[in-house]
């Protein structure tokens, strides 16, 4: 009895591992999906939560606007997520940083949305692939993802920081409703 115990352990440690690796064939662009998700939630409630007349609001001369980080994200949302996805972003109408905090948060969730069907497809047999990336040079879709994850938490990390300092908590801070 005890030999078919050990048997049965050992059978378990050998396949269980691979029946796992079989259950998640993507484990990095799965991450990062569900990272993309995620900011998307965070900075679109960030971006709720700022008062509509602050939207111009600026600690420093030198930094930018809270509405000019919304502008960013979505271009920059639009130009990284087709980049990595492989995907030519909508053509849209510009927006302005000074435009209502409706039609910013409206374009915001637009290329958030872009960002979900751009990185549908996305797998992890193509992560080396040589992407043409900003000033012409190429770089890795690997590398652009890690980019782009930095990207968002800093300008998460920044919206945290221009909400608090109006006296508002960050969306992260907040306890969940129950």
């Amino acid at each position: 009895m005890q030999i078919r115990i050990h048997y049965a352990a050992f059978a378990a440690l050998v396949l269980l591992p691979g029946v796992a690796a079989a259950q998640q064939a993507n484990p990095v662009a799965d991450a990062f999906r569900d990272n993309a998700r995620e900011q998307a939630k965070n900075l679109i409630a960030a971006a709720e939560e700022f008062p509509a007349d602050k939207f111009g609001y600026k600690p420093t001369p030198a930094q930018m606007s809270f509405g000019e980080i919304v502008v960013h994200l979505s271009q920059g949302n639009d130009y990284l997520c087709g980049s990595i996805g492989g995907m030519k972003a909508p053509t849209r109408a510009k927006v302005d940083h000074g435009d209502a905090k409706l039609t910013l948060i409206a374009r915001l969730r637009e290329t958030f949305a872009f960002c979900d069907q751009a990185l549908a497809p996305l797998t992890d047999a193509n992560l080396a692939e040589q992407l043409p990336f900003f000033g012409g040079r190429k770089m890795s879709r690997a590398s652009i993802m890690t980019l782009t994850t930095g990207d968002w938490a800093d300008h998460y990390s920044q919206s945290a920081i221009y909400l608090r300092l109006n006296g508002l908590l960050p969306p992260t801070a907040k306890k969940p409703a129950q």
